[in-house]
């Protein structure tokens, strides 16, 4: 009877030691390349899921078309949308750059909209008392007291575009979905544990750090 090696790559374990120290240079590409697009598309969904928000605050009759128009986004698959994207970016990593962005515009925006409606009127008059314009109120009152509603969605939108770059391996920009998918294909078990271990981290990860930067940009919630 033959020994089994003693080589957890040949073995091909789930937990491998010496795939990580011969990988290394792999992995750290694809969480960079993860980080990336993840980072990326979340900071071009929040650019323009705040005009769109401030709009549907301002003029209540654009409520109804933005949210409608943003969640018929979130509803379609990432294969179809990343399909539609295809002839505008071609096979390039901005095509799952926007990909994703358009994803985050539901949470987004909705979550950013309810933070605004949610500021006291009378916050709003005590502005408008002490002299304060419209931008100056926006910036100064009605942001900041909008802002753990706003970076509630940010979580959870910065958590699901993680999850979701992976799907980019379809056309070669997926990150650690790169690794994750050509594992599967030859059954690679090491290659796909590690790789998905890596995106979980990064997600919990980005979850804490936001949830830091709330705490640091509202401390009279946690006085």
């Amino acid at each position: 009877m033959t020994a089994p090696p003693d080589d957890c790559l040949a073995r091909n374990d789930w937990i491998c030691g010496d795939y990580l120290a011969t990988r290394r240079h792999i992995l750290l590409d694809a969480v960079l390349q993860h980080l990336h697009l993840t980072v990326v598309s979340v900071l071009l969904g929040l650019v323009i899921a705040l005009p769109l928000a401030l709009a549907a605050r301002r003029w209540r009759w654009a409520a109804g078309p933005v949210l409608g128009l943003t969640t018929v986004l979130y509803t379609v698959p990432s294969l179809a949308m990343f399909s539609l994207l295809l002839p505008l970016y071609g096979l390039s990593a901005t095509l799952v750059v926007v990909g994703l962005a358009l994803y985050s515009l539901t949470l987004l925006v909705r979550n950013i909209l309810a933070g605004l409606e949610g500021v006291p009127e009378e916050a709003r008059e005590a502005a408008r008392g002490m002299g304060y314009g419209p931008l100056r109120q926006l910036l100064a009152v009605e942001l900041p007291l909008a802002l753990p509603a706003a970076m509630a969605g940010l979580r959870i939108a910065t958590v699901s575009a993680v999850a979701l770059t992976t799907v980019g391996a379809i056309v070669g920009h997926g990150g650690l979905g790169n690794l994750i998918y050509a594992g599967m294909n030859s059954f690679f078990k090491a290659q796909v544990l590690t790789a998905s271990v890596l995106c979980v981290v990064i997600a919990v990860v980005f979850d804490v750090l936001l949830l830091g930067l709330e705490r640091l940009l509202t401390p009279w919630r946690h006085a």
